[in-house]
């Protein structure tokens, strides 16, 4: 029984040795190398590849960031049916009501999501001005 957990214990250590070779290269790299300040323009802030506007230093609403996870979480959701649409046949019924119930969890989250307005990327404030702008 041990030794079936060997492969697994075995991707464990190399997963964290390489993390730790990774995370210590980096800190070599940023103490040796890495001193070397720029000018004014590599110091300066950048927001998605553009220079910001003004330095006003604004608030920035999360609620894109907020779809982009619920986004990543219903993706891989999703990528989970891949397999088993390979292995239907073999699996019989009990994989395709294993899947049925997945699938309906899947659905639910997504409705609390929208319900909860998790997919709305303007606050509720400016909804309702854009509304009384444009009737």
């Amino acid at each position: 029984m041990p030794e079936q957990y060997f492969p697994v214990l075995l991707a464990m250590g190399v997963a964290i040795s390489l993390g730790a070779i990774i995370l210590i290269g980096s800190h070599l790299l940023s103490t040796f190398v890495g001193n070397q300040r720029g000018g004014r323009l590599k110091q300066s802030t950048i927001e998605s590849g553009m220079p910001l506007l003004d330095k006003s230093h604004k608030r920035l609403s999360i609620a894109f960031f907020l779809v982009a996870i619920d986004f990543i979480v219903f993706d891989l959701e999703a990528a989970f049916l891949y397999p088993w649409a390979l292995i239907l046949r073999e699996g019989g019924w009990e994989l395709f009501a294993a899947v049925m119930v997945f699938i309906f969890l899947i659905l639910v989250g997504y409705a609390y999501v929208w319900l909860k307005g998790g997919l709305d990327l303007a606050p509720a404030r400016e909804q309702r001005r854009a509304v009384r702008l444009h009737p």
